[in-house]
């Protein structure tokens, strides 16, 4: 492993969370639900072009105090024990531009068990309500923000590391590179410029291009 890649926490570590714990969580999130109130989540990453819920409405969001950022370790999902991958969180500080979903009241409950499910299955995040700026006016959001004490996050690698993390790790839902290249395309289809990460995968697209180049250059020597 390459000295500049940031060592992940030892397997042990991880852990799911029994369904148990999952429903407290979601229990504490929605303790002030009325139950008769339309609910807003907001997509950063892979919601945003595969939410895997029903929605009655979507619009453009800008959640102010947060950045996106590749600083959670994936071990199962998109990547390995042995070599984990990266995949998106939300950071303090900065701004994060994506989309805001609106959850039908009587659809919450059963949206927000299989929505607990995947994102939540060992605590990573901080379920958080935040005001999300829309282009019909405010709405409070549902947003997974990082566990910054959870043993899966990792604060932001740099370029070069981000580089070789994303083109070596491959997990049961395919590669890291595939997640960030389709969150990239995503973002760019609902008109989402995120200048550091378009610089993130144009750098992979030539890295991938150069160890093209070299196994050519190498077979025809």
């Amino acid at each position: 492993m390459s000295s500049h890649i940031p060592a992940a926490p030892p397997a042990s570590t991880f852990a799911r969370w029994s369904d148990e714990r999952l429903k407290a969580s979601r229990d504490a999130a929605l303790k002030d639900w009325s139950h008769t109130q339309d609910v807003w989540v907001f997509g950063y990453g892979s919601l945003i072009w595969k939410p895997e819920f029903d929605f009655i409405e979507q619009r453009p969001a800008l959640l102010p105090g947060h950045h996106r950022a590749l600083c959670l370790w994936s071990r199962i999902n998109r990547g390995t024990p042995e070599l984990p991958g990266l995949v998106f969180g939300l950071e303090s500080g900065g701004e994060c531009h994506g989309m805001a979903f609106r959850v039908a009241a009587e659809r919450v409950n059963p949206i927000f068990e299989t929505l607990w499910r995947r994102e939540m299955s060992t605590g990573a995040y901080h379920p958080s309500w935040i005001d999300c700026q829309t282009p019909q006016g405010t709405v409070k959001a549902l947003a997974f923000v990082i566990d910054q004490n959870g043993p899966a996050y990792v604060p932001e690698p740099s370029e070069e590391a981000l580089i070789d993390i994303v083109l070596r790790a491959s997990g049961i839902y395919g590669s890291c590179l595939d997640y960030v290249t389709q969150t990239a395309d995503a973002l760019h289809a609902v008109g989402i410029h995120d200048a550091r990460l378009s610089t993130l995968v144009t750098r992979l697209k030539e890295r991938l291009e150069q160890q093209r180049h070299d196994r050519q250059q190498h077979s025809l020597s």
